[in-house]
């Protein structure tokens, strides 16, 4: 079943008679709400969903034996013009229904006068009449609509009233020749007269004789009379009593109101500023991310121009944001707060009615709404992709490390992030998927090519481990797969910080990891991290770890300092909420700590309390009451000190929603940055010492036609990526030294080998043409691009693992080691092994800077006995390595370390 049937098949299961939304199907099956809006539409155009225009949209599907009747049909019956409208602008409901009677009203409709202020979209509705009538039939197809603005032309009156009627050649000076006037170009249709008030006396005397009897005469004309048929539509920002003549309005009898933006409700604003930013989206061809602080800001100001002003600033604040994106300032088209004008900003300053409507419109822990023409629906982004692991990890990561967090502390708090990670991912696969595993089942948001290489990564799983995965670990790895594969074609970094403990602890599947990186990298042409062989590793060790857990409801309690601190927090929250969920207890500054812990105890006692519950404290003392808790009523607490209204509110809310305790926890770390998102200071600029590209030279005596036939044979025989890795075309023939030449290439290459039938001085691996043809040339030559490779990318890796070295440095210096123990041992190390060793000696090295030593090896002095010769020369390659570092006399690199690389080099046997 693809995906769009199973949107169809829960659209059907959810369906209750009033319509779906697009929301409740992407929440039920857990997928994106583009996706799902896609395929409603598509089922929209095949008949067998019905779509009802409104906020939200919502969706009906239609029986079986009525999609083939709607296939008979031409069409679904739609909403008419002014219907559709005022669906989705609730404040002119009243204006539309006066309108439609106006339009229909025998035999030729009745003319209006529409009031409001200016810019509130009053030439726009009258687009929407006039669309109305020819949809209703009451005018052709080609009807005329007319719009004239009084006001143009309101210090010349006659030329105004020439405009209008027509006039006779001579009729007034410069009245060179008869000409036709408005009334008469708008016969069998509208004339709209915008601002009517600036319509001398005169004029309107002439007008009501036209809306009396249909007839009129051109300016001059005296004795020919003229008619036409015309609905006139006149509209005014005064008051018609003030500025109109009595005879001329009762020629009116319908007036249509239409109110200001500021008497519009929230809903509405926020439809006309969708509506602004999608023409803007279209206009540029790209889509646009506005910030909720933004958004905020646009609804609540105060645009005193009404629509017109609106939609003017909404197009400055684009035209700005596409400049930074053009210019390269940013790589998107995106709207901050920051970027608004300052009267526009003042409206996130607003009074709180609405801050309680932006809550009901926007989830606070979304950070942007993202326009484009091709969606119907807004997108909202912010919430991190629970099925994505590195957004996950890499915020963590950094927010930990920025506010100084012990670096041991934030590998244990990445341990539990990660394994809550994987439980919940695969609690969330074995209810999606129940079914033996089918490839096909993943068409429509995996690419062929993606699936292919997925299915044979399985296979090639399987085979190593030598048993079958579960389905719900087979679909796991698929959708995490494409996931990464997506975020490195985005350039986005991948980042596992428990990459060496996997290794340590999952050694096999971690090597199995490290291949199924090299078969993607070969099928997709693509660079693997190796961060991303631990995320792997685990998929293929989490068959039998697969726990079950019911989530628990969680209780928010607030204690604070103060007379009434935390009930404040807790009463304004509950009040947003409108509910009474959060518990505030105040703790007064002249009370001692137990007093107040025991308030608690006996709350909890009192009110039953046996679910998990989450504190929220202020400072002091008080966070240490987590434990006691805990060891008393055996229920999980957690503390989250420095507490805000905003993080009462966001944890209620969530609580509210079902989230489990340290989900709740996690999102508490959020909060803070939250409401920071439109602040984007300038970093400072970081200058990297530039990673050399690997080259291969092929030298040719004759000229470069013998080199450039080298390179087509290597080209066709190696496996290496464009981006780390060049051959280059060389010849003997030149003025220069050979060796000057390849000296100079070396500033921005690092030379792997060189093929020539001459000998070159020149301190690299050099092969002859027979070493390439019939020899082991091309082997030798991917082993070294292997080898290389994987270095270049362990660079990166180590630069984000390692505290108290740096990753480029300590990597040239483990390169060292290796290549000294190969030669000294007389082996080669392979290049899951040497990615091993690495990592491992890295880490130690950084470990031995904080004083910290390895595990005991189990039975020690058994394998050091077993493996001597090895041992004695890992253990003074590893003090050479150790005295680069300084770490002292009193720091040895202890017999536990060399005992765990030995093993590491032993297991390359």
């Amino acid at each position: 079943m693809g995906r769009i049937d199973e949107v169809f098949k829960k659209l059907v299961e959810l369906y209750n008679g009033n319509g779906v939304t697009t929301m409740d199907i992407a929440t039920e099956l857990e997928l994106s709400r583009a996706n799902v809006s896609n395929d409603l539409n598509r089922l929209c155009e095949e008949g067998r969903v019905i779509k009802k225009s409104g906020k939200p949209v919502l969706y009906t599907p239609v029986k079986v034996e009525e999609v083939k009747e709607n296939k008979s049909k031409k069409k679904e019956v739609k909403l008419n013009t002014l219907d559709e409208f005022a669906s989705i602008n609730k404040s002119l409901y009243s204006a539309v229904e006066q309108a439609k009677a106006s339009i229909l009203y025998p035999p030729n409709g009745m003319n209006m006068l529409i009031l409001g202020e200016t810019g509130v979209g009053k030439s726009m509705f009258v687009s929407l009449i006039h669309k109305y009538a020819i949809e209703m039939k009451r005018f052709s197809k080609n009807s005329p609509l007319i719009i004239f603005n009084c006001a143009d032309y309101a210090n010349n009156p006659q030329l105004l009233l020439g405009q209008l009627f027509g006039c006779k050649r001579g009729a007034y000076t410069g009245a060179d020749t008869d000409k036709a006037g408005l009334i008469e170009k708008a016969d069998g249709g509208i004339l709209f007269l915008d601002e009517v008030h600036r319509l001398p006396s005169e004029g309107q005397e002439m007008l009501f004789t036209f809306m009396d009897k249909s007839i009129y005469r051109r300016l001059g004309e005296t004795d020919i009379e003229r008619y036409s048929k015309v609905l006139i539509i006149c509209a005014t920002t005064e008051k018609p009593d003030e500025v109109l003549l009595k005879t001329f309005t009762r020629r009116i009898p319908m007036y249509v109101n239409i109110p200001s933006l500021a008497e519009r409700t929230i809903e509405e604003r926020f439809t006309l500023i969708n509506t602004f930013m999608k023409d803007e989206s279209a206009r540029l061809d790209k889509e646009i991310k506005v910030s909720m602080n933004s958004i905020k800001a646009l609804i609540s100001y105060d645009c005193e121009a009404n629509i017109g002003q609106l939609k003017v600033d909404i197009q400055l604040i684009c035209a700005k944001a596409y400049a930074e994106y053009v210019s390269g300032v940013k790589d998107e088209i995106k709207v901050n707060s920051l970027d608004l004008p300052v009267y526009i900003r003042k409206g996130l300053y607003k009074e709180i009615e609405h801050r309680q409507l932006w809550n009901k419109l926007i989830d606070i822990n979304k950070k942007y709404c993202i326009f484009s023409n091709e969606n119907d629906e807004v997108i909202f982004e912010g919430d991190k992709d629970e099925t994505n692991i590195y957004e996950l990890i890499e915020a963590k990561y950094h927010q930990l490390k920025e506010k100084g967090v012990d670096d041991n502390k934030v590998k244990e708090a990445m341990n539990i992030d990660i394994d809550n990670y994987f439980e919940k991912y695969m609690q969330k696969l074995q209810k999606n998927f129940n079914s033996t595993f089918d490839i096909s089942q993943l068409e429509g948001f995996i690419k062929s090519d993606i699936r292919r290489v997925i299915l044979e990564v399985i296979n090639f799983s399987e085979d190593r481990l030598n048993r079958k995965l579960s389905e719900k670990v087979c679909y796991g790895m698929a959708v995490h797969i494409n996931n990464s594969i997506e975020r490195i074609k985005s350039n986005k970094k991948i980042t596992n910080p428990q990459l060496n403990k996997i290794r340590v602890e999952n050694n096999n599947e971690f090597n199995i990891a490290l291949d199924i990186l090299k078969i993607i990298e070969r099928a997709l042409d693509i660079t693997m991290p190796i961060d991303e062989a631990g995320f792997l590793a685990i998929f293929l060790t989490y068959d039998n770890e697969f726990y079950k857990k019911e989530p628990k409801e969680v209780k928010v309690m607030v204690i604070a300092h103060g007379e009434s601190t935390a009930t404040s927090m807790v009463n304004a929250t509950n009040k947003l909420l409108g509910s009474d969920y959060a518990i505030g207890i105040n703790a007064p500054i002249e009370e001692s700590p137990q007093k107040v812990l025991d308030r608690v105890k006996n709350y909890i006692v009192n009110n039953n309390i046996k679910s998990d519950i989450l504190l929220l404290v202020d400072m002091g003392s008080l966070t240490t009451f987590a434990k006691e808790l805990e060891a008393e009523f055996n229920i999980y607490v957690r503390v989250v000190p420095l507490v805000s209204t905003l993080h009462v509110l966001e944890a209620t809310r969530k609580a509210m929603l079902g989230y489990e305790l340290d989900e709740i926890l996690q999102e508490m770390l959020k909060v803070n940055e939250l409401y920071i998102t439109d602040y984007e200071y300038n970093e400072e600029v970081i200058v990297k010492d530039k990673i050399k590209k690997l080259a291969i030279l092929s030298i040719c005596s004759t000229g470069d036609g013998g080199a450039k036939t080298i390179i087509n044979l290597l080209e066709n025989n190696l496996n290496y990526d464009d981006n780390v890795v060049e051959i280059i075309p060389m010849n003997l023939i030149g003025k220069e030294n050979i060796e000057k030449r390849i000296r100079r290439l070396t500033k921005e290459y690092k030379i792997i080998s060189i093929i020539s039938t001459f000998d070159i001085d020149f301190d690299v691996m050099q092969l002859s043409l027979q070493d390439i043809f019939v020899g082991e040339g091309m082997s030798l030559i991917q082993k070294e691009i292997d080898i290389e490779t994987t270095y270049i990318k362990m660079e990166e890796t180590l630069k984000s693992h390692l505290k108290n070295v740096k990753g480029e440095s300590i990597l040239r210096n483990i390169k060292v080691f290796n290549e000294t123990v190969q030669e000294r041992l007389n082996i080669k190390i392979n290049t899951n092994v040497l990615i091993g060793v690495t990592l491992h000696i890295a880490c130690m090295i950084d470990r031995l800077k904080d004083g910290l030593k390895a595990e005991e090896f189990y039975l020690k002095n058994e394998f050091i006995e077993e493996h001597k010769k090895v041992f004695d020369i890992v253990k003074i390659e590893l003090n050479k390595l150790k005295d680069k570092y300084y770490l002292g006399l009193n720091i040895e690199v202890d017999e536990n370390e060399v005992c765990y690389v030995t093993k590491f080099l032993l297991n390359n046997y």
